[in-house]
């Protein structure tokens, strides 16, 4: 697994992708909190990074799918897939490999942002007016969200060997579970059935842990929700061995 990790990282960092991707996502995050009219703290007048945790997972949507397209999809398009397969590593250990370097990429890309939250400390009035603990719990809700959008674009680059197509279907993972069983569930009323797309529903578990109280359920089940997509990965890779 340490071995395919390291692959991958190195593949970032001897290419564009990973400067790509952190450059992107700075700028557009801080034109978001710093500068727009709309959502920047300074004109906001409050010592809170409600609009950074608010946006980030948007921004992440289309982001981390454009990391995790080329995963397995490039190897198997050029056939170094099935390469790797022959060597003596285990299918876990492929997909592992790949999902802590891809994620590992993600939270590299989110440490600057500590920044914004030094900032705000200094700007309060008095220094350090702002609610530390609903930031910890946003930051860790941050976190596991990346995680479950690494894993399910880690598997739509495993269902086809066009990276565009695996962009695609990453994107439309994470829409679906972030943003459309909530709003399919505001359809379905007050039921059994809408309580429980509301409960899976990404956003839902990102908010609870946003609020300061850091509840094991939902980290059980962003963590469950990686599981779930590592494993369909790990089925669809088992069936490129045979």
């Amino acid at each position: 697994m340490f071995a395919i990790f390291r692959k991958e990282i190195g593949s970032f960092f001897n290419s564009l992708i990973a400067y790509m991707v952190m450059v992107v996502f700075l700028t557009a995050i801080g034109l978001i909190v710093w500068v727009f009219p709309d959502s920047n703290i300074l004109d906001y007048g409050y010592a809170d990074m409600g609009s950074f945790f608010r946006l980030a997972p948007y921004v992440l949507i289309f982001l981390i799918p454009a990391i995790t397209m080329r995963s397995l999809a490039e190897e198997t398009r050029t056939g170094t897939l099935e390469l790797l397969l022959t060597k003596p590593i285990t299918n876990i250990d492929l997909v592992l490999g790949k999902f802590f370097a891809n994620w590992s990429l993600v939270l590299l890309t989110l440490l600057p942002t500590l920044i914004y939250y030094y900032s705000i400390y200094q700007l309060g009035n008095p220094v350090g007016n702002i609610d530390s603990a609903a930031v910890a719990g946003s930051y860790i809700g941050l976190l596991l969200f990346s995680g479950a959008v690494v894993s399910m674009g880690l598997f739509a680059s495993s269902l086809n060997e066009n990276q565009i197509v695996a962009f695609i279907l990453g994107v439309f993972f994470a829409f679906i579970w972030y943003v459309g069983f909530g709003a399919l569930s505001q359809l379905l009323g007050t039921g059994a059935g809408s309580q429980l797309l509301l409960w899976i529903a990404l956003d839902e578990q990102y908010i609870s842990l946003g609020k300061g109280l850091v509840d094991s359920r939902n980290i059980v089940y962003l963590l469950s929700l990686i599981a779930f997509f590592l494993i369909l990965t790990l089925l669809k890779v088992e069936k490129l061995r045979k």
